[in-house]
């Protein structure tokens, strides 16, 4: 497949810049503590020289901390729970529940750390809920001039 060309005013083609090319890093779930959710904090080699490890070391125990938040057992999710049952699961229409609010709280922070650490490095930081809790995932960008 020939990369997409430019028509000039005069009619004239001309071969474009491909737009960004990119490579994925990705972090895999850690099952040693059950299936709770958490990430594997051991530096992967595909962001080696593009991020410190201490910062991706950071990142991942931050999204392991909300996850576990999100998990935790207490008086209020019980109770959480027990009210739901009592309106039929109807109280989830104008509430939301604990988890969806860590969730929030994660998004909120990828996207903080996307624009201050990771975007300038020319990398991005996927949300693990867009890929199911199974994977963190690492894009780095690439732009290919032709």
């Amino acid at each position: 497949m020939s990369p997409p060309t430019i028509r000039s005013s005069q009619g004239n083609t001309a071969s474009q810049a491909q737009g960004p090319q990119y490579a994925k890093v990705f972090v895999q779930r850690d099952y040693s503590d059950g299936t709770t959710v958490k990430f594997m904090t051991s530096f992967p080699q595909g962001l080696e020289n593009k991020i410190e490890r201490s910062v991706f070391e950071y990142t991942i125990n931050q999204l392991n901390t909300y996850f576990a938040e999100a998990e935790k057992a207490s008086c209020k999710t019980y109770c959480e729970g027990c009210f739901a049952c009592f309106t039929v699961y109807t109280m989830f229409l104008c509430a939301d529940t604990h988890y969806e609010k860590c969730l929030r709280k994660v998004g909120k922070f990828i996207v903080e750390q996307n624009e201050m650490v990771y975007l300038p490095r020319g990398l991005l930081l996927t949300n693990p809920a867009e890929r199911g809790l199974r994977i963190v995932s690492f894009k780095m960008f690439f732009f290919i001039i032709i």
